[in-house]
């Protein structure tokens, strides 16, 4: 009989797995899974002990009651150096545990990325007395939902602590992890200040990580309702995501199942000869924190003192916008939850704050924070009627984010890049640039995934709700007319927002003058 499956981290089936059957000390079945993954036993009912082992895998213990109503799903963890903290972003002299994944023992640091990777402190050398005691032991079934519970298994020594104070400068700091075998990994943290210490707060997005994030095999991409029945034994053939009819579109927001926060994210890694101004290796890399690093980088170059925050931390009311002029979100911001939203859109319209959106494809997709660790996202699903598909998904939940920011995603010029060609050179913003009207300017890029200019991966433009008075500055030269839009609005308040309107617009502050000029000219204007 179908017993279960078994599968890693990816949720990808692993085949010739051994599992053996304990009832007490007497082994009643020794079984191999099937290419997909499958364990076949016959059994009597009763209770059981299920002990599995593959190469280059952890291996684990398991209980196990049978008859089962469902194939059990058993989960092992692949021999990789990973790690993450929680939380994973916190106000000075906060403290986070940090969830360490390895076979060896490794070195565990902390480290400020902003124009250089600055060393801050060793914390420790990361170990067990037991062999391979480092390695985590993940749950069964479906822990993108619940996490991975890393730490909560042979971790209760009271002498040994797993937790890393936050310095007391705000920054996008990172732990490095290295084995000795030479294997590294790196993961990031946020940290605010404990009071404000800069006219300038620079938000990094990080529920858009956690949406990007399929780390167990699930992500708002990947499966992004539930897990099916079966691992996947080839994604090509598999998953929804391939196939002709996709859409991605077509689930009832009921079905959404949430996605912890407390996972790896595998794709934030920044590798240990990478430094700021080097070019942006990776597919999710160039919309996920690796990018959001180059903007912090510039402002350091640039002389703009600031603080860093996380998007959980505007959700949830630490973040005081009213202690600060200028916010500013970057790279892909994509899903923030309705009360993000009206707490920027308040501060701008109502008490003048000065916004600077230098992304695309913004809040574009609705969610909830069930608790401070999960995230579910909403409106995953159709139109609603609206005629901009982008702003849809967010606008049935609150409204069309162009009425804050003049511009809204939509799909034309999608996974292209461009230039931006100027509009109005007229307009203070391109003060000492140099450009007149027609000019091109943001061809250079650090961005490897959508190369070729500042105007590209998706892009935003003017929408017919955006607020009025909204201005055209450039527009980038992609093609179907798919080049994101830069404006420029006013509220009567005096508030401000400035919107690039594309992802791939921070990757090249660091390496294109005249568009770092620009930026520099309305950030200097905004932070007066």
């Amino acid at each position: 009989m179908l017993i279960g499956y078994v599968s890693d981290e990816r949720y990808l089936a692993l085949h010739d797995v051994n599992l053996e059957f304990l009832r007490g000390d007497e082994s009643l079945a020794r079984v191999r899974s099937s290419p997909r993954g499958a364990v076949y036993a016959e059994l009597p009912p009763g209770d059981y002990t299920v002990e599995l082992a593959r190469d280059g895998y952890g291996a684990k213990s398991v209980p196990l009651t049978l008859p089962l109503e469902t194939p059990h799903h058993f989960r092992l963890l692949s021999d990789t150096l990973l790690g993450y903290l929680w939380p994973k972003w916190v106000q000075s002299g906060e403290t986070s545990e940090y969830c360490v994944h390895a076979a060896e023992e490794c070195q565990v640091s902390l480290w400020r990325y902003g124009l250089r990777k600055e060393f801050v402190r060793l914390v420790n050398w990361h170990g067990e007395h037991g062999p391979r005691a480092g390695v985590q032991i993940t749950p069964d079934g479906d822990y993108t939902q619940t996490g991975v519970q890393w730490n909560r298994v042979g971790y209760d020594s009271k002498h040994h602590s797993l937790r890393i104070e936050a310095p007391e400068r705000s920054g996008l700091y990172y732990v490095h992890l290295e084995g000795k075998s030479g294997a590294f990994f790196s993961f990031p943290w946020v940290v605010a200040p404990k009071t404000p210490t800069a006219p300038i707060a620079a938000l990094m997005a990080s529920v858009n990580w956690n949406a990007y994030n399929n780390f167990g095999g699930r992500s708002n991409y990947i499966h992004p309702h539930q897990l099916p029945d079966r691992p996947t034994m080839n994604a090509r053939l598999e998953l929804d995501r391939y196939r002709p009819d996709y859409d991605g579109y077509h689930h009832p927001n009921s079905a959404y199942r949430p996605l912890s926060l407390q996972r790896p994210e595998v794709f934030n890694h920044v590798p240990w000869e990478t430094e700021v101004g080097d070019p942006i290796r990776g597919r999710q890399e160039s919309h996920t924190a690796p990018t959001e690093w180059r903007l912090l980088g510039w402002l350091e170059r640039e002389g703009f003192d600031h603080d860093v925050w996380s998007e959980a931390q505007l959700h949830f009311g630490q973040l005081d916008l009213d202690a600060y002029r200028v916010l500013i979100i970057s790279g892909h911001p994509e899903y923030w939850s309705p009360e993000m939203y009206w707490r920027l859109k308040a501060w701008v319209f109502e008490r003048g704050g000065r916004l600077m959106y230098l992304g695309g494809n913004g809040i574009c997709g609705a969610v909830e924070f069930p608790d401070e660790g999960t995230i579910r996202h909403l409106n995953h699903v159709g139109d609603g009627g609206h005629p901009e598909r982008g702003t849809a998904r967010f606008a049935q939940h609150a409204e069309s984010p162009a009425r804050l920011l003049g511009v809204a995603f939509d799909d034309r010029g999608i996974m292209t890049a461009a230039p931006y060609r100027v509009v109005d050179p007229d307009h203070w913003a391109f003060a000492g640039t140099g450009l007149t009207e027609d000019d091109l300017f943001g061809s250079e890029s650090q961005q490897e995934r959508i190369h070729g200019g500042a105007s590209g991966h998706e892009t935003d433009k003017i929408s017919s709700e955006a607020p009025e008075g909204t201005r055209l500055l450039a527009k980038g030269i992609n093609p179907n007319d798919g080049g994101a839009d830069m404006v420029y609005h006013q509220t009567d308040s005096g508030g401000r927002v400035f919107s690039t309107g594309s992802i791939t617009y921070v990757a090249s502050l660091l390496v294109d003058e005249p568009l770092s000029r620009v930026t520099a000219n309305v950030l200097a204007r905004f932070a007066e």
